[in-house]
This record gives structure tokens, sequence and C-alpha cells, in this order.
């Protein structure tokens, strides 16, 4: 008996060891790779950061040039007032905001005259060379230093090529690292390698150039407080970019304090305006959450305590072999009373289940049914077979509820159950040789857990069809009610009108009387028609029936652009609208267009008066082949906390109140979005005004997951 219980001893604690030290390996390698993604994680929020900031100073610079473009002259005064506000927002390490001209060597006389005339009384314009020259005539200081107006920056490599790129694309740019003219008088020590963004000025409706505003950035300083937040104490970080001899630079540098071998590296390139800088991170591992612990240590240990224990306890079971005979009688006799029990409990709960009326049904984790109630049987119409999941949709007949796009095995409930997911109420239609005219049911899944400790699913299925029924009729009455409602509405219409014909030479009295009478009805007509019609459209952005096809988003622009644009009464507020770079999109043409079209009348309905409209739209195509597109307006914009109620139904914002409207267009957009499964918000425009996201599918990226579609 000795020798077999030290047998067995030895085997249990050879095996214990093994497992145990085979898990603390396999925990070790997990946290390497979780360290892996941390570093992954906090490298993607870095680069974000460091997007977003320079982002901010982009876009400033953009309203600036902007605003000095709208003036019809730019005086000295004027520039002044357009730049102070940029003195509070404290941009770190802007040290100049300078508005540079153009001038030739036979111009510098005249631009010299002409600057000085506009508020700069004592501009001296100091050419360098020969050929182009460009000028500063106006700065504002944004640090303690005030640089003099009049130098020609052409004697800069950096900024020269900055604002000949700037002006050959018209938009920002940047140029290459270099230092700026201010900090050439500072000692070498305190030099940083520093840029400038500029922005080209245009002037007037045939956008006349007029020079550039361009932005002098000191690096360490304007990156420095970006980096310390993104580092977090963990990461060292490197902002570097190319100077004018194109030898990459440090822009920024920042330094954790930690000890320990970096020994996790990433590099990200991030644009700026239109250039590339390049993002180093370096990180020590185990000073990264989740990348190091005492659990692979204290498994292993604990492991091995177990290993003791259970050596321990195996010897103590073979040496006291009747004692744990016995108890093994007992929980067999245990075990025996519960499955009896059980038994009668199951008996129960069927003879409960085959009493209810809903349908109520069980699967496995193999997706094979264990249990279908009568109704279960009398609602699906077919008997269960044993198969899984992949076969039940051919073989109940399972559609959508257009009674034609099978449903698919992923989106039914029980299989999202088995996958851990609840689903309530869900909708589809039943069609086979049992119910040949379709059945609609609601169907709402569990997760739970089988007898026998496995993962299953339960499901309760009830018949709705009748009240589908009931709901279509109420659906079609309101149509119908829509239809009639307009006839009269025609009606009173042309009465209003007739009376107006007829009152145009009596008394005066009477004529003022009538007119404002059959105004007041030809308004009200007007604003019940139009109440009507976005109604019907509301109703179908929800149920029509989805035409499906590849379309051509810039063709749908376009085509929304040129009806606003010669639409009666659009000539006193002409859209400017700039169109971007669009890919095309997959949908339906007719709701797409819809949806475009009411952001793009909003726009221009909430521009202020006296002010041209002002539209951007661009796009872009996420890794997801979603396309994100964005219209950007000018307008009175959004009040604050206002920005996701807008999209409820009927809900206008509170400083447009005083614009006609019905508060439907914007509830239709998010509803035509949705189906084709995107989702729509709107943002503030830093600049003012308001922007629309919302995102679509691209072209080719397969059927969006809505209902009533049809392909073509």
């Amino acid at each position: 008996m000795s020798g077999k219980r030290a047998v067995i001893s030895t085997l249990v604690a050879a095996v214990g060891c093994a497992v145990t030290l085979s898990v603390g390996l396999v925990l070790k390698r997990h946290e390497a790779a979780g360290g892996e993604v941390q570093m992954d994680r906090r490298t993607d929020a870095a680069a974000e950061a460091v997007r977003t900031e320079t982002q901010r100073y982009v876009d400033t610079l953009l309203t600036t040039a902007a605003a000095a473009g709208a003036q019809d002259v730019l005086t000295r005064i004027e520039y002044t007032a357009l730049t102070a506000p940029l003195r509070s927002m404290k941009l770190a390490g802007a040290t100049t905001i300078a508005l540079v001209v153009p001038a030739r060597d036979d111009e510098v006389a005249a631009v010299q005259q002409r600057w000085r005339e506009r508020g700069q009384p004592d501009l001296t314009l100091k050419p360098y060379g020969h050929g182009e020259h460009a000028f500063t005539v106006y700065l504002t200081p944004l640090d303690d230093n005030a640089p003099e107006p009049g130098l020609d920056l052409t004697r800069a490599r950096a900024p020269a090529a900055a604002m000949a790129d700037a002006r050959r694309s018209g938009e920002v740019a940047v140029s290459d690292t270099y230092h700026l003219l201010v900090d050439q008088q500072m000692p070498v020590e305190q030099r940083q390698n520093s840029f400038v963004l500029t922005a080209p000025v245009y002037q007037g409706a045939d956008r006349q150039f007029l020079g550039w505003v361009m932005l002098g950035v000191r690096g360490r300083d304007f990156m420095g407080a970006t980096l310390e937040r993104a580092g977090q104490r963990l990461l060292d970080l490197a902002l570097r970019a190319d100077d004018a001899d194109r030898r990459e630079v440090t822009v920024a540098a920042l330094q954790a304090p930690v000890e320990g071998e970096r020994d996790l590296h990433r590099t990200v390139v991030v644009p700026v305006a239109d250039g590339n800088w390049t993002l180093y991170l370096a990180a020590v591992s185990g000073r990264l959450p989740g990348a190091a612990s005492g659990l692979p240590a204290a498994v292993a240990g604990g492991g091995l305590c177990l290993t003791l224990l259970l050596t321990l306890l195996v010897r103590v079971l073979v040496a006291d072999r009747e004692r744990a005979e016995e108890k093994v009688r007992l929980a067999t006799a245990e075990l025996l009373a519960s499955e009896q029990t059980s038994r009668r409990q199951a008996e129960l709960l069927l003879a409960v289940m085959e009493g209810i009326s809903d349908g109520v049904g069980v699967v496995g984790p193999d997706g094979r049914f264990l249990l279908h109630n009568p109704a279960a049987r009398r609602i699906l119409g077919r008997q269960e077979r044993a198969m899984g999941p992949e076969g039940w949709t051919d073989h109940f007949g399972l559609y959508r509820l257009d009674g034609v796009t099978a449903y698919p095995v992923d989106e039914l409930p029980l299989t999202r159950a088995l996958g851990g997911e609840s689903s309530d109420q869900v909708e589809m239609m039943v069609r086979n040789a049992d119910h040949p005219e379709g059945r609609v049911i609601s169907v709402s899944a569990r997760p739970i857990e089988t007898t026998a400790g496995e993962h299953g699913a339960v499901a309760v299925f009830h018949d709705i069809t009748d009240r589908k029924h009931v709901e279509n009729e109420l659906r079609g009455f309101a149509g119908v009610v829509a239809h009639d409602l307009k006839a009269p509405l025609a009606a009173v219409r042309g009465y209003a009108e007739l009376i107006v014909e007829a009152l145009a030479d009596p008394e005066p009295a009477a004529v003022e009387d009538a007119l404002r009478s059959a105004g007041k009805v030809m308004a009200g007509a007007d604003r019940m028609q139009t109440l009507i019609t976005e109604l019907l459209d509301y109703t179908a952005a929800r149920d029509a029936a989805m035409r499906i096809e590849d379309v051509g988003l810039r063709e749908l622009v376009d085509d929304v652009v040129t009806a606003r644009a010669d639409a009666p009464g659009a000539a006193g507020q002409r859209p400017d609208v700039f169109v971007g770079a669009l890919p095309p999109i997959r949908g339906d043409r007719v709701l797409l267009r819809q949806v475009l079209d009411n952001l793009l009348g909003n726009a221009i309905k909430y521009t202020p008066p006296g002010q041209s409209p002002r539209i951007d739209v661009t796009a872009r195509v996420d890794e997801a082949g979603m396309v994100w597109v964005q219209v950007a307006d000018r307008g009175i914009g959004i009040p604050d906390g206002e920005h996701a109620a807008v999209f409820d139904s009927f809900h206008r914002a509170s400083n447009g109140t005083a614009m006609p409207g019905t508060g439907l267009g914007l509830a239709i957009c998010r509803r035509i979005v949705e189906r084709h499964g995107g989702h729509i918000e709107a943002l503030p425009n830093p600049g003012g005004g308001t922007i629309f996201v919302f995102t679509v599918p691209g072209a080719g990226a397969g059927q969006p997951r809505c209902e009533n579609v049809r392909i073509f």
C-alpha cells in the first residue's frame, strides 16, 4: 500500500508542477501581448492629440485669412481688430501673425505707399535680392516680441517655399523647420526649431490674390504641453520634421520620468496642413498598465502550493480508502435523490410549456433544438429537425418584413443569444408550406446555461400578424387622409387667388382688408400643405422601399447645388459652395438626395441676413468602407446643448424659431441615414455655423442593414 501511495503522490506532484509552470508561461506571454496592445492604444491617442492641436492652428489661420479677404479695403485698424482675439486664445508657441504682400522690383515703391495710406505710415520695405519679394506690412505680436514690418521674407527659404505652396494650392501650407527671424537674435541655446503656417488671402467675388496671412510658431513651446498630456509620464515622445535641407530635426520632445530599457517603439506619420511630421514613441513595457504584474509568479506559486496540497490529499485519501468509499456511496445516494427532484421539476415545466399560447424553444450549444412546445410548432409551421443555425432560415422560411429578403443567420435572435447577446421583440416573417400566406412573428431570446453546464439559448415566439395588419391599415389611412387634405387646401388657395383678382380696383379700405384676409388664407394653406408633404416624407423615410445601387456622391451634390442656386428667390443669396473630392456611395439615390437637399437647404435658410451662404461639402472613406460626408456652413449655428435634439421630430433650435419650418427636415435625414446603416450628428463649426456629418456605405460595400430593400 505504501508503494502505491508513493507512486500516485509522485505522479500528482509531477503533473501539477508541469501544469502550473505551463500556465505561468502562458500568462507571461499574455502580459507581453498586453503591453503591445497598450502601446498601440497610447500611440493612437498621442497621434490624435498632435493632429487635433495642429488642426486647431490651421483652422484659426483659415478663419483669419477668410476674415481678411472679406474686407473691401484691409486697413491696419481692421487687421488689428481681426487678429486681436488670437491673443486671448493663448496659442502655445505662436509668436506673430502677419499680413504678407507680394511685390516685384518695380512695384516696391507703389506697394509701400499703398500700405502706408492704409494705416502703416512708417512702413519701410526692405527688399532682399532681386525679382519677387514678400513683405510683412501688418504684424500682430502674440508673445513678448514685436518685430518691425517691412521685412522681405524671401530671404528665408522655408517661409518662401511655404508661401509659394499656399498660393499654388489655395490652402494652408506648413514650412520646413527653421529658426524664426525674431529668434535668430537670441542665444543659440534658447533658439527653437520653429515653422510658419501660411494661408492665401483672396478678395472680392473674383477672388483676387491679396497676399498671405502667416503665423510663426516655436515648435517646443507649441507641442510641449500636448506631448506632456499624451505621454502621461509613461512615454518618450519626439515630434520631428524636415528642415530646409531635408534633414529630420526635432520640433519638440519629452522624456518620461521612468527608468528602464525602452523596449517598445512606435512611429506615426502625422499630417500637418499640406505636410507630414513624424511622431516617435518609446516606452518601458514593464511600466505600462496591464503589461507587467505579479500574476504569473502568483499563479505559479499558488499552483505549486495547490500541487503540494493535492499531493498530501491524495496520500490521505489512499491511506483512508474505506472512508473515501463511504463518502462516494453517500454522494451517490444524494445524486439519485437530486435526479428524482430534477425529473419532477422538468415534468412540471413541460406541462406548463405545453399549456401556454406563446411558443418557446430551447437550443443547445451546437444550435440543435432541445425543447419546442406545441405553440412554437404551430407558430413556426414546421417541426424542428436535427440541424444547426445555418439551416433555420431555409427550413422554417424566415424573411425580413418585406417578405423577400431572407433573414441573415447571424442576425437571428437565437443565433445572437448563443453568442451571449439578448434581444427583444425582433419582428420577422415566417412563410413555408404550412403558412403559405406568411405570418409575422415577434421573437425575444436570451442566453442560458443548460443542465450540463454548457451555454445555450431560449426564445419566445409570439404571432403578431393581426396586429401588423392593423398597423398597416392605420398607416394607409394616414396616407389617404394626407392625400385627401391636399384637395381642399388647393381649393382654398384657388378661391383666395380669385378674391385677390376680384378686389383689384374697389374702395381702398375694402381692398386692403380683402387682400389681408386672402393673404392669410394662402399663407395658412401653404403652411398646411408643407406640413402634410413633410409628414409624408417622414413616413416614407421609414417605410418606403429602397432601391440600393452605387451612386455618384458628386453627381448628387452637383444636382442639389444647381437646383438650389436656380430656385426662384435664390438670386439674392446665391450660395458659395466648396465641393471636395467625393467618393461613390451605395444606397437609395432618391432618399440620399433628400438628405443632401435638406442639409444644404438648412445651410442656406439659416444664413444671417445680408450674408451670402458659405457651404463646404467634403467626404472621406474609413477603414470599414463607410463614407463620412461632411456639410459645413457658416450660418447662425445651433445653441449649446441642442445639437442632438435637432434630429427629433418637430424640434426646432431655440435661435431659429423665427425661420419658417416644421422641424421635420433633420428627423427625415436621421431616418434615411439610419436605414442605410449609418448615423448622423451635428457639431459646432469652429469658425461659426454648424457641421453636419453622416455616414453611408461606400460603393461596392454590399447591402446596408435596412428593411424594404430592392437591390439592382
